[in-house]
């Protein structure tokens, strides 16, 4: 079999379907191959499923409150299966949804395993891994087997949970995010690797479904990357709800009994602690899905199974280029999204501008959640800038109070000299949909004086974003 497109992106995940969608609107014959499930881990396995199970913690959470709120709601209890289903039913929704998308589309699926035989080339053989859905494949434009032409060709084939020698996950009782988003039973204890966003998601989940948790970091502080101001804050409120950190401590064995898992963790004095619980959580990062697809033999750049790509996704090889977690940092959905679009707009012969990661938001959903976006206060300074920083506690706004929700801050990071916003750091409620508003000022290149002078609605939790404002210039009204 041989079909010529103009593009053909390997991987459906949220880079390769919103390129596969963004090139057929351009006008371009497009196909993507995927191995397994349309919409990829996010929607599958990470984003999506992880949200809908925090979701459910969240109201289960609420309802040990409801007598604060002047409401009664006793015996309330959980049951983890329903609320493993009602994860995968979501996850299933929207994942049928992209097929969907990809039809109306005109896009070709084509179902199995790619590799790339030379520029403009791509075989396909059949999956080693089931098809989860199916359903997915848009009728009369599924394909499979073959050898298929392509001018362009997008690795788009995401990544994958990095594994540690001595700690490979079982399934059992050593977890990947895959397994412990689907528990059989509710463990009572567990200890978790890692303090990014998957490993901080995880342990705010099982801790409020009642489970104790231990949290292992090997940096000095909670959520590394974020703001150490607003890591401080969040995890106290995370120790209050009853999750343990231990800070510069690394995990150096693992030792496995028929229903428990004993953690040799060495702490920054040298000494150890054991900690005996049900489960462990391996969430030490991920690596790029960048093996088996012949990149090595066509000699295309890479660094620790990274792609290494231009501004415009780019491979060193005419007519390959990457997006997406396999081609770098920051390894987050919509970063995959915006990378795919000005890949094939660029294929299309457009225009499109560069991404600035700079740009690109976080977010970390566990409770508190956390949002950042831009420079850390540290950051901005090591960069040479002299800052004005405001910030705004949660204590103080109105809307913040009436929710039951008064802990968080508002942080915001200035540049003295010109007044650009160069960061801005959130930690408390709904702050993973208020981080948007400073992503949007950034990209317009928005001064504090024009944001002095928007307008806020009131009661808002956005006020907040206002006053923060205000307070690195000294004009904050209700602190």
């Amino acid at each position: 079999m041989s079909d010529k497109y103009d593009v053909i992106i390997i991987g459906g995940g949220p880079g390769g379907y919103v390129a596969a969608i963004r090139s057929a609107q351009l006008g371009l014959k497009t196909a993507v191959i995927e191995r397994e499930h349309l919409g990829g881990i996010c929607l599958n396995w990470g984003c999506i499923p992880t949200k809908a199970l925090l979701r459910s913690a969240e109201i289960y959470g609420h309802m040990g409150y409801a007598e604060s709120f002047g409401l009664s709601a006793e015996k309330f209890d959980f049951d983890i299966g329903k609320i493993v289903t009602r994860s995968r039913n979501v996850s299933g929704q929207l994942a049928t949804g992209v097929g969907f998308l990809l039809k109306k589309n005109k896009v070709d699926v084509i179902w199995g395993e790619a590799k790339i035989s030379k520029p403009g080339e791509v075989v396909v053989t059949q999956s080693q891994k089931p098809i989860e859905q199916p359903q997915n494949k848009p009728p009369k434009t599924s394909l499979g087997e073959g050898t298929y032409q392509a001018s362009n060709i997008i690795v788009a084939t995401g990544a994958r949970p990095r594994v540690l020698p001595g700690i490979e996950p079982d399934g059992k009782l050593i977890w990947t995010y895959f397994d412990a988003m689907k528990p059989k039973t509710m463990p009572k204890s567990l200890v978790v690797m890692g303090s990014g966003a998957i490993g901080i998601e995880f342990a705010s989940f099982y801790c409020s479904m009642g489970a104790e948790v231990t949290v292992v970091e090997l940096m000095p502080q909670v959520m590394p990357v974020e703001d150490k101001e607003i890591s401080k804050l969040a995890q106290k409120q995370l120790e209050k709800a009853g999750i343990k950190f231990l800070l510069e401590a690394k995990v150096t064995k693992v030792e496995k009994s028929a229903k428990s898992v004993s953690t040799h963790i060495e702490l920054k004095d040298g000494s150890v602690e054991i900690i005996k619980s049900d489960r462990l959580i391996s969430a030490v990062g991920v690596v790029g899905n960048s093996e088996n697809l012949g990149l090595e033999a066509l000699g295309v750049v890479m660094d620790r199974g990274i792609i290494k790509i231009d501004d415009f996704g780019r491979t060193n090889i005419s007519g390959i280029c990457a997006i997406g977690d396999v081609a770098g940092a920051p390894m987050l959905a919509h970063k995959a999204e915006h990378e795919g679009v000005i890949c094939v707009e660029k294929i299309a012969g457009g225009s499109p501008h560069p991404m600035d990661k700079k740009m690109i938001p976080g977010c970390t959903y566990c409770n508190p959640q956390v949002a950042s976006v831009g420079l850390t206060e540290d950051a901005a300074k090591d960069a040479g800038y002299k800052v004005k920083v405001g910030r705004f506690s949660f204590i103080g706004n109105g809307k913040a109070i009436a929710l039951g929700e008064p802990d968080g801050m508002v942080k915001t990071v200035f540049d003295e000299k010109t007044g650009q916003l160069l960061g801005a750091h959130m930690v408390g409620a709904e702050v993973t949909e208020l981080i948007q508003g400073y992503v949007v000022a950034m990209n317009l290149e928005t001064t504090e004086e024009e944001l002095i002078h928007t307008v806020f609605a009131h009661p808002t939790l956005s006020e907040m974003m206002h006053e923060s404002v205000l307070d690195a210039y000294g004009r904050v009204i209700h602190k």
